[in-house]
């Protein structure tokens, strides 16, 4: 099949490789744009767009996805399926509807519980025992399609996110 990936952080980079250990050809990498971190706020590349090249893949970096030629260019991927691991930004719905098949998204935490950014932090700091990971179909609520696949993680009692 053909693959749209959309992430950015570290936690999207597992994702992509196992997805190029498949044979599915991925034909989009789209993550966040560069920007400055740390004291000296020198230009950083997201990990994701990082392992992307590493690994021959064209890289799309929109400030944001909602913007016009950012829609078409997602649109003329010509993708089967849209896999979405912490990418960072409200996709629309014209993206949500871009793959042939569906647009389906790797969630760290066991949905519904802490929906939305840093699910692996708020499932730290609120001392549960257990975490995971959930793919759910995408819509457009927040994490709020259906739940596909479940893998769960105990959390140690002097583990941090």
């Amino acid at each position: 099949m053909k693959l749209v990936f959309m992430g950015s952080a570290g936690f999207a980079v597992p994702s992509l490789k196992a997805l190029l250990a498949t044979g599915h050809e991925i034909v989009l990498v789209v993550c966040q744009p560069d920007r400055p971190k740390g004291r000296g706020q020198h230009l950083q590349a997201p990990p994701l767009k990082v392992a992307a090249e590493a690994a021959g893949l064209s890289v799309f970096q929109p400030e944001k996805v909602k913007a016009p030629e950012a829609v078409q260019k997602i649109q003329e991927a010509g993708a089967d399926l849209l896999i979405v691991v912490a990418y960072g930004q409200i996709l629309p719905k014209a993206v949500l509807e871009a793959p042939r098949l569906m647009p389906l998204n790797v969630h760290a935490s066991l949905l519904p519980k802490f929906r939305g950014a840093a699910p692996i932090e708020w499932a730290v700091a609120a001392g549960e025992t257990e975490t995971g990971v959930c793919v759910q179909k995408m819509v457009e609520r927040l994490d709020a399609g259906d739940v596909l696949s479940v893998a769960k993680l105990a959390i140690g009692p002097q583990e941090g996110a």
